[in-house]
């Protein structure tokens, strides 16, 4: 699998700029929710601002906020806002043609790979930030009367 982690770090960051109720958070900010570096949080917020899901405002006060409505940014939009190229690793160079198997497998592999990122992009594409967003109160509430 070539997914990194850029995909969590996105989705947690939309999720906490869903959280800010429109107040501006810096990336500071939302790496310490991460338990992250702050540079690393600017890096995935900037492919998620050239994907048009944030914008930043610079300076003093300034920091990320969301540039659509929460419901309308999907998991999908945030996974292909941040990683590049195919979840499944294809073969690196051609199979054997002489191989009974290898002249056979690249095209047998693209299509099973094929469907499967079909599956996991309609899969993300069903779920949005807002309703991550309210999972997370939702479980929150649910701890909390828990420990009550």
């Amino acid at each position: 699998m070539s997914l990194s982690s850029r995909s969590a770090v996105a989705i947690h960051g939309l999720t906490m700029l869903a959280r800010s109720d429109g107040f501006q958070l810096t990336s500071a900010e939302i790496a310490e929710s991460l338990a992250s570096n702050p540079v690393l949080v600017r890096r995935v917020l900037g492919g998620l601002r050239d994907a048009g899901l944030v914008r930043s405002t610079e300076g003093r006060g300034g920091g990320w906020s969301l540039a659509r409505p929460a419901r309308e940014i999907t998991l999908y939009d945030a996974y292909a806002a941040v990683e590049a190229g195919p979840v499944l690793s294809r073969h690196p160079h051609p199979p054997s043609e002489a191989c009974l198997v290898g002249r056979h497998m690249q095209v047998l592999l693209e299509a099973e790979f094929r469907d499967a990122e079909q599956a996991m992009e309609e899969r993300l594409g069903r779920t949005t930030i807002a309703d991550l967003h309210r999972q997370v109160l939702d479980r929150e509430r649910e701890l909390a009367s828990r420990s009550r």
